[in-house]
């Protein structure tokens, strides 16, 4: 029984939701990478944890999977308003950017700014 209870102190809730104590990485993130089936070491790797830490949370999640896959598909929810939001966003940003005239003064970077697209563009195709 105290190995359960170590486990789960190593996991805390945040403001950011549930998180490896002593680290910024929430379940969520944890759960991205094995929703594609990346294997539990490569998750460790990718976030530089312990194996503790990446046992603790892979444990955590099993022991309480429906609280937390109810709480993971509320975050994906959010970052996809997000995600959105900022596309919308940035899409008013550039409209406005192009409508905007060029300085003549700035004529000169533009040539060579279109030069430049061009050489790349043609390096790709």
């Amino acid at each position: 029984m105290a190995n359960v209870s170590n486990k789960q102190s190593e996991i805390i809730r945040t403001e950011r939701g549930l998180t490896i104590s002593g680290t910024r990485i929430t379940l969520y993130d944890v759960m991205d990478f094995l929703k594609v089936e990346y294997p539990p070491r490569l998750i460790r790797d990718k976030f530089n944890l312990t194996d503790r830490q990446i046992n603790a949370a892979l444990f955590y999640i099993e022991a309480n999977r429906s609280e937390v896959e109810i709480e993971y598909q509320e975050v994906l929810k959010t970052r996809e308003e997000i995600r959105q939001y900022w596309e919308e966003r940035n899409q008013e940003h550039f409209a406005r950017i192009t409508k905007t005239p060029r300085q003549p003064e700035q004529e000169e970077l533009w040539k060579k700014l279109e030069e430049q697209k061009a050489r790349h563009i043609s390096t790709i195709l």
